[in-house]
């Protein structure tokens, strides 16, 4: 990347960096001293509110006899409970995701023919500029497919030819041609990927204009284009799940804090994207499949509970997988008693590994779902209940569906840019103030010193 080779500078950065991080350290009891919500969240976990939303609700406890006692969780889209919205179009046979895209950027459940338009208006805009796959797309493929999203995102501002106007029509111009193009900029991103860095043939599918969003993103992965509908369904209810989650999440707030700003929606779309791609936001799903694989390769018997336990114990001690101590999938900043997402997607899970014969896989996910909160209680002290999270079915999905582990996180934005977009239109309808919190200096004053006294 310069004129230098990595070895001879390398002793420089690890002697600074050294430096950095001592320069970088203080004691973590100031926080306290200071009562100083670190993370933004309280001891329970409880986040500061910092903003009002009218887009959703996310839901963990109750006030019982002026008390706040925990309770099983509970998400709402605009007012809406999710788990009757997905009763709502399963138990009609159809697509949901669309229908949610709609509630949450307008406020409303569409009619037939509003989500017939806005469906006609996502098919529309489903089209890449001319050559941006060949010019874009295929050029230095990145190892890292949201940083290739967030690449082709900040690229589409120079093919647009209105991009700083923030005006809302045209903001929801901007934020329904990037829902629509979210499948084809990871889809594509992740071939090309495959063809230059593993040299696997290239194919690039268009999409069918008659075909929900999730069907679109088997068919333009899939070689042969094939998939079954309950494939089709069950990744649209994770699309659905998984689009919007509150303001305070780390993604969302960024959409906040930097549209507050007043910038385009290219560069609060790739900030955001940037927050989804941490490992503590948007790859949670991918650990899991992962210490899953182990797992299954470490214990015996996947019917043993005292097995698994043992397990799940040695993971908390930092004796297994990746020795982070961590069991993944379980446990929410906020939810305790249960993730309703978790919840509503079990059912449809099971289903798909009847269809693919994994039964005995799913067996093994609920009996570590059973046991963890009891290992975890048993091992740790901990300030509320530990429940399974949306993240510890998802990755099992997108494994048995055949998704490749890259694509994990970008199917994750696919959907929650549509929570994205409805929180950047408010932000801007709302006319806030550009968002500035404190930070308190505990750094001592100092003299200045001249540079020969150093």
């Amino acid at each position: 990347m310069g004129n230098y080779s990595f070895q001879e500078i390398t002793p420089t950065i690890e002697r600074l960096a050294e430096l950095a991080e001592r320069t970088g350290t203080f004691d973590p009891e100031l926080y306290t001293k200071y009562d100083v919500k670190r993370g933004l969240r309280d001891i329970n976990g409880k986040g500061v509110v910092c903003g009002l939303t009218e887009i959703s609700e996310v839901c963990s406890s109750e006030i019982v006899n002026g008390e706040t006692v925990p309770c099983e969780g509970k998400l709402f889209y605009r007012g809406y409970n999710v788990n009757d919205l997905v009763n709502g179009f399963t138990k009609d046979n159809r697509f949901g995701f669309e229908e949610i895209v709609y509630l949450l950027i307008f406020g409303e459940l569409p009619t037939k023919d509003q989500l017939d338009e806005l469906v006609n208006v996502l098919a529309d805009f489903r089209t890449l500029p001319t050559s941006f796959v060949r010019d874009i797309i295929m050029k230095s493929p990145s190892t890292d497919m949201m940083n290739t999203l967030a690449r082709s995102v900040l690229t589409l501002y120079s093919y647009d030819t209105n991009p700083d106007d923030t005006s809302t029509a045209n903001v929801l111009r901007q934020c329904l041609e990037l829902i629509a193009l979210f499948p084809l900029l990871s889809v594509y991103g992740y071939q090309a990927y495959q063809h230059y860095h593993e040299n696997s043939s290239l194919f690039i599918h268009i999409p069918d204009r008659n075909l929900s969003t999730a069907e679109n993103i088997l068919r333009l992965l899939r070689p042969d284009n094939k998939y079954t509908e309950l494939e089709a369904k069950i990744l649209d209810i994770c699309l659905v799940l998984h689009a919007e989650h509150g303001g305070g999440n780390n993604s969302t707030f960024t959409t906040h804090v930097v549209s507050s700003s007043g910038t385009d929606t290219y560069s609060a779309i790739a900030a955001a994207l940037g927050s989804l791609k941490g490992p503590r936001h948007g790859g949670a799903n991918i650990k899991v499949v992962q210490m899953f694989n182990d797992m299954k390769k470490t214990v015996k018997d996947w019917e043993n509970e005292d097995e698994i336990a043992d397990y799940l114990a040695r993971l908390l001690h930092k004796e297994a997988f990746d020795n982070a101590g961590l069991i993944y999938g379980m446990g929410h900043a906020v939810y305790s008693v249960s993730d309703p997402r978790a919840e509503i997607f079990r059912g449809f899970v099971k289903k798909l590994s009847d269809e693919k014969g994994l039964q005995k896989e799913f067996a093994l996910y609920s009996k570590v779902e059973k046991l963890a909160p009891e290992v975890i209680a048993k091992e740790r002290r901990i300030y509320k209940g530990v429940s399974a999270n949306v993240d510890f079915y998802s990755g099992f999905v997108y494994d048995m569906l055949g998704l490749p582990l890259g694509l994990y996180t970008p199917i994750f934005a696919i959907a929650r840019i549509a929570g994205w977009s409805a929180h950047r239109i408010e932000e801007l309808v709302g006319r806030g103030k550009i968002m500035r919190p404190a930070y308190k200096s505990i750094c001592d004053r100092r003299d200045y010193l001249e540079l020969g006294n150093r």
